[in-house]
């Protein structure tokens, strides 16, 4: 059953409302005594000073986000958050939106690449109906947080009211406030999210929708030119949305919202965020517009394979732990990056020391 989209936004187009949602305070982990002492405690392990790379610096992230020299993975969580969006209207999916719901069943069901990554890593995985335009009913591993059954389609209106986004902000919010662990990766599911993250995106940089817009789901040059053309028109309609909330309520998704709300929330607790693809980092991109602390504790577990990616890394200057080519969502690139967070932890922690093996050190 199809559940329609609520009413018409009470404010003229091109006019947003102020979106009602008290953003999280988030704190720099800036703290030179102790970057000291982890660094001292990294370079004293039994092996040249940096030959662990990466490692090493995600281990004194991890130090510096739990304030200590001895960091601790406690209960990883992924959230999955579905929704559907009304600008599929425009024909910038290669997929019909029914597949939105259909694949949310796949999750339920243990079928999903993100199911099985998320099982092998001994990660937990909560599914989370943000806005799919399907009545699900009462389904066990399913968390119902619906707003509306989709989106409206921002080439013509606002994607949301104030209120909706607020609403998804603060459910995301809440959904952090519910986990018991210490790291939270995210994850995505919404046929047309390609193309409301790819207006983030042009929004908030400046960057040029041509530069933003990808293949989504498998569009061909000349559906990509038509997104790209799409999210322009769009631009241009609602120009005086510019106010990082006013962006993300006229051309965001409710799965993006939420994600934001939750990113936003699981920084002020100090949490490690394991960031996924391009639709997971332009709810991050929303988040550090209003909060740019919290690039601090974002893990970029990979760089998609979806144009636009790589470039908005380096705009919130994120290096990816991975390069698979992936470009699925799901918080599958979460997933899989989450046992090099375990690597950056357990050397630390259990590696021994030059003096505790009696091994000489460097001249």
């Amino acid at each position: 059953m199809t559940l329609p989209a609520s009413a018409s936004p009470s404010v003229p187009i091109g006019a947003p409302a102020r979106v009602p949602f008290s953003v999280p305070g988030v704190a720099s982990t800036a703290d030179a005594a102790l970057a000291c002492r982890l660094a001292h405690a990294i370079d004293h392990k039994t092996k040249p000073p940096g030959s662990l790379g990466v490692l090493e610096t995600l281990a004194h992230q991890v130090g510096m986000i739990q304030r200590t020299t001895s960091p601790a993975i406690d209960a990883p969580a992924i959230l999955v958050f579905a929704a559907d969006h009304g600008v599929v209207t425009e024909g910038i999916s290669a997929f019909p939106q029914d597949v939105t719901w259909q694949m949310v069943e796949n999750f339920l069901a243990g079928g999903a690449a993100i199911n099985v990554f998320a099982a092998q890593n001994g990660c937990a995985l909560q599914v989370i109906d943000a806005g799919v335009a399907h009545d699900f009913g009462t389904r066990a591993g399913l968390t119902d947080r619906k707003i509306a059954g989709g989106t409206r389609n921002f080439a013509v209106e606002p994607a949301m009211t104030a209120e909706q986004c607020g609403q998804a902000l603060a459910h995301g919010a809440a959904l952090v406030d519910a986990l018991p662990g210490n790291v939270i990766g995210f994850g995505e599911m919404g046929i047309g999210n390609t193309t409301a993250a790819a207006a983030l995106m042009h929004k908030l940089t400046g960057i040029p929708a041509a530069a933003c817009v990808g293949a989504g789901t498998g569009l061909g040059p000349e559906g990509v030119q038509h997104k790209g053309r799409v999210i322009e028109a769009a631009a241009a309609r609602h120009a005086t949305a510019t106010a990082p909330l006013d962006v993300l309520a006229t051309f965001g998704g409710f799965e993006i919202a939420m994600m934001a709300g939750a990113m936003l929330r699981a920084a002020e607790r100090r949490m490690v965020l394991l960031i996924d693809g391009f639709i997971v980092t332009s709810a991050l991109l929303v988040a550090a517009r209003l909060q740019p602390a919290i690039l601090d504790y974002c893990v970029f577990s990979h760089c998609s394979n979806e144009n636009g990616h790589r470039q908005l890394l380096e705009t919130l200057g994120g290096k990816p732990l991975l390069q698979l080519d992936l470009r699925l969502g799901e918080g599958t690139g979460s997933a899989l990056a989450l046992p090099l967070v375990h690597a950056a932890v357990n050397f630390l922690n259990r590696m021994a020391t030059f003096a505790s093996a009696q091994v000489s050190g460097k001249h």
